[in-house]
């Protein structure tokens, strides 16, 4: 699947050659704050740990994976755009919730850019899959930016809960967007 530009961004499905721009995103503890409390990612942690669970759902027909994102005008890199089934690394996955999630550098924040990204990659994945019957989010109830978006994009407010997860569960806050299909 391959995703059109949108007004100011590109995009490309990120695969294991790009351990180099995932290292360099998660080396600012700013970036990191809401993620893993400010603590930042090893190459190590990159190669062994985040590549591999990258890959375990990185589906490039579906468009799941985490989408490189860049700016037009530059060709700069700031972030990332995660597409998955929701509840992926336990028993309760659903492939027909698709799970959103986002991580830019700091000089990108407040541009609307994380907001533009996932808003037209979430367009594109539901519009190549009739089955997908909503798009969810979760982040830590502190994080207002991340909650912003979900609301920019639609998404409701639907519970605070633990958030099962093989590198360690988190208290966060769950928002979805039903579609209207």
């Amino acid at each position: 699947m391959q995703i059109q530009p949108s007004e100011r961004l590109y995009y490309r499905l990120m695969n294991e050659h790009d351990g180099d721009l995932l290292f360099e995103l998660d080396q600012d503890p700013a970036v990191m704050q809401y993620i893993t409390y400010g603590k930042t990612t090893s190459r190590d942690e990159i190669k062994n740990t985040f590549i591999p669970r990258m890959l375990s759902y990185r589906n490039p027909q579906k468009g799941w994976g985490l989408w490189q994102v860049n700016i037009k005008q530059d060709d700069r890199f700031i972030g990332w755009i995660l597409v998955r089934p929701m509840h992926f690394f336990n028993d309760n996955r659903d492939d027909q919730d698709i799970e959103l999630g986002w991580r830019f550098k700091q000089a990108a924040w407040g541009k609307g850019y994380a907001t533009e990204a996932a808003r037209h990659i979430a367009d594109a994945i539901v519009g190549h899959d009739a089955n997908i019957h909503s798009i969810s989010a979760i982040a830590m109830e502190d994080n207002h930016g991340s909650i912003n978006i979900m609301r920019k994009l639609g998404m409701q407010f639907i519970k605070h809960d633990l958030h099962k997860d093989p590198l360690g569960d988190m208290e966060v806050v769950y928002y979805r967007k039903m579609l209207e299909r």
